[in-house]
């Protein structure tokens, strides 16, 4: 259990996501065992103890964006509803604890709200978030929702600017230290065609690492697959894409054997996209700037009110199609494929961008990597044009 809780202690690290030292997990099996930042450790196993699941975190956010959406956030309301597929899907709101709501007994406060979410900002703590089964899944819900608050934050900004002391000079901190170039380059891909069952596999698991090393997913969400004659191996749903030695199955395209049961949840949307197109290669990630600007929609009198699912236009990012739809329900089979044939690119409304290539995986890398820099260089226009802070 130890070693659970160290290795997924060192990813939050490795993400950046997390402050280096000040990160904990606790974990109940015959008893409870916490690790990590002693303060955070204590709170981790106390909360843990009042509740059914088995795995905890409790972290400071290497950013402060999850406190500034809790300053932002108007006086009688206790929970912020991000509109990005993750939060939707997965975490449905994000509670919050103010400061002046930790006294007393803020453990009990902590798991009262933990005992119907996954995870609660607690306002000059961090985020704490729980995990039903494993620490590992304590570790995704987590990221999910620094993920989410990421996201929601720079859309806040984009719409209404900084409003609470300090997030200025934060944000330009952020700009200018957080964020690193992003490119491809450094990486060795195996250059294609790719045939052989044993080059695709260890050639999906290494792009698979790249994309999470890069920055391209969040926790380590996404998936990734391979077409070789009828065959199209994919990533297996909720596979870490950092760790898909063993968790890549063969898929028929006519759908004749029973290895789809365990493949991603996109698999129609990969099947289709082959169908339609001579693609090879297909990478699907959650990049943050794309998502947050697939959210960036001028029109306001279309009169549909679930965007993420019911718009039926093509937008565009640059010459980056931007399309709704439903994961994991058919949604993106219908509307992915159509709009990706040319630009072998394609960005789902919350939710994420898939690319692919014609012979390997350099080429759906390079075209991730391209649209999260157009997005993030377009998000930066326009916040630089409305005045909302000056970040050189």
């Amino acid at each position: 259990m130890r070693d659970q809780i160290v290795k997924y202690i060192s990813k939050l690290v490795s993400d950046r996501s997390a402050m280096p030292g000040e990160i904990a997990f606790a974990a109940q099996d015959d008893v409870i065992t916490a690790e990590g930042d002693p303060r955070l450790a204590k709170l981790a196993a106390d909360v843990l103890s009042r509740l059914t699941c088995l795995g905890m975190a409790a972290a400071r956010p290497s950013l402060p964006f999850a406190d500034f959406l809790v300053a932002r956030a108007p006086e009688g309301v206790s929970c912020i509803v991000p509109r990005d597929t993750e939060t939707r899907t997965f975490l449905h709101d994000i509670p919050f604890l103010r400061r002046g709501e930790l006294a007393g007994d803020p453990e009990a406060a902590i798991a009262r709200l933990l005992g119907s979410r996954k995870g609660v900002i607690v306002e000059g703590v961090g985020i704490v978030a729980s995990g039903a089964l494993t620490v590992e899944q304590a570790y995704i819900n987590w990221s999910s929702v620094f993920h989410s608050t990421f996201v929601t934050y720079l859309r806040d900004v984009l719409h209404d600017g900084f409003i609470v002391p300090g997030e200025a000079e934060a944000f330009a901190a952020f700009r200018i230290h957080w964020l690193h170039p992003l490119t491809a380059e450094g990486l060795s891909f195996r250059t294609g065609p790719l045939d052989r069952p044993d080059d695709i596999l260890a050639e999906i698991a290494t792009v698979g690492r790249y994309t999470v090393e890069r920055g391209l997913v969040d926790s380590f969400f996404g998936n990734i697959s391979c077409r070789s004659g009828e065959v199209v191996y994919i990533s297996q749903t909720a596979a870490s894409l950092d760790a898909l030695a063993g968790c890549i199955d063969p898929v028929p395209m006519d759908n004749s054997s029973t290895f789809g049961i365990t493949a991603s949840s996109e698999l129609l949307a990969h099947r289709r996209i082959y169908e339609l197109s001579t693609a090879a290669t297909i990478l699907h990630g959650h990049p943050r700037f794309a998502v947050v600007m697939s959210m960036e929609c001028e029109e306001t009198r279309c009169g549909v009110t679930d965007c993420w699912k019911d718009c039926d236009r093509v937008r565009f990012l640059g010459d980056t199609p931007v399309v709704a739809g439903e994961i994991g329900a058919g949604g993106l089979a219908k509307r992915v494929p159509p709009v990706i044939v040319g630009p072998r690119r394609a960005v789902v409304y919350g939710h994420g961008v898939f690319t692919a290539g014609d012979k390997d995986f350099a080429e759906a890398f390079r075209a991730m990597v391209e649209v999260e820099n157009w997005c993030r260089e377009e998000y930066f226009r326009r916040l630089d044009g409305m005045g909302a802070a000056a970040v050189e």
